[in-house]
């Protein structure tokens, strides 16, 4: 996956900006605190964190929304995307999936409490071609308080709630989803503590009556989770010279691992099973594990099924499993 050319020729700009010994310097302090999950302080207090941030976290998460915006289409095609509202908005990333995904969006709001990462994601989405993009509406507003009121066809929230209390976690969700016309989609990093979210997300909307649309093939209890096991997916991002340089790394690609929910106001139909690690690709025979209305399993395609073989031997983790 790579970003749209209009929004990467926009990061650059703001690359531009910063001098490159600060950029790096940045780049090493965000990265360790992503991966301590330390968010007592703000995660992007200077102008060199937030465009560092832009640099490297901003396209991993751009690919895991995209993947699941994708999934979202794949699953329910004959549904229109008019409206968006982007709980937590940061620079904007998911406004900007969203308009990759769904041409048809023609208004998006953007909540977002800080008003440095705000004005960021103004310039970025004044590049963008899209109207639904460039004209969006900027709301500068804590998510302690909930959201703004109205309906909106997409609701997101992407890498939000972890990083409130309890209490105002549960606010938030019962807010987006009183403000979800057709869905609402969670994200949250893919460790156990972002599935534990969105697993308790799943649980309370289940509970409201809300439709899963994916990743779950079923409203029941989850049988990851009662296997103290948490369920998380992947989406590859293609990394430019200045992330490997800033990350450090050799790999042309990186991997963002992702917890999500999509619960839908529709009953649409979820998919049989899902793909919930690496198919087992050997010579002659493919082992899936799958997750099942039932439970998890593990079943083994062989080349004497021929066209399931096929299929086996494309799929990925994460695909949806019609067999």
């Amino acid at each position: 996956m790579r970003l749209p050319e209009e929004l990467s020729q926009a990061i650059e700009r703001e690359v531009e900006r910063i001098d490159r010994r600060r950029l790096m310097q940045a780049a090493a302090q965000l990265t360790a605190q992503y991966q301590s999950a330390s968010f007592s302080a703000p995660a992007m207090a200077s102008e060199a964190l937030r465009v560092a941030y832009l640099a490297i976290r901003l396209p991993a998460t751009y690919a895991a929304v995209l993947a699941v915006f994708e999934e979202v289409l794949r699953l329910a095609p004959n549904v229109s995307i008019g409206s968006l509202l982007d709980l937590g908005a940061g620079p904007g990333t998911a406004l900007h999936a969203t308009a990759q995904v769904f041409p048809s969006l023609t208004q998006a709001t953007a909540i977002e409490g800080d008003m440095a990462l705000a004005d960021l994601g103004r310039r970025l989405c004044a590049e963008i071609p899209h109207d639904a993009v460039r004209n969006a509406r900027w709301l500068l507003q804590d998510l302690q308080s909930g959201p703004p009121s109205g309906e909106h066809d997409l609701v997101v929230m992407s890498y939000v709630l972890g990083e409130l209390s309890s209490l105002a976690m549960n606010r938030l969700l019962a807010g987006a989803w009183d403000a979800t016309r057709e869905f609402l989609v969670i994200l949250e990093p893919g460790t156990k503590r972002g599935f534990g979210i969105a697993h308790s997300a799943r649980e309370w909307l289940i509970s409201q009556g809300a439709h899963l649309l994916a990743p779950c093939p079923h409203t029941q209890a989850c049988p990851m989770a009662g296997a103290g096991d948490w369920c998380h997916f992947s989406a590859r991002v293609e990394r430019t010279s200045l992330h490997r340089q800033l990350k450090e790394g050799t790999l042309g690609h990186e991997d963002e691992k992702f917890s999500y929910i999509v619960a839908s106001r529709r009953p649409l139909a979820p998919v049989p099973a899902r793909i919930v690690r690496h198919p087992q690709k050997h010579s002659g025979h493919v082992r899936l594990t799958l997750c099942t209305p039932q439970r998890i399993e593990t079943r083994t395609v062989t080349k004497s099924q021929k066209e399931k073989y096929r299929q086996a031997r494309k799929a990925e983790w994460g695909d949806a499993w019609e067999s």
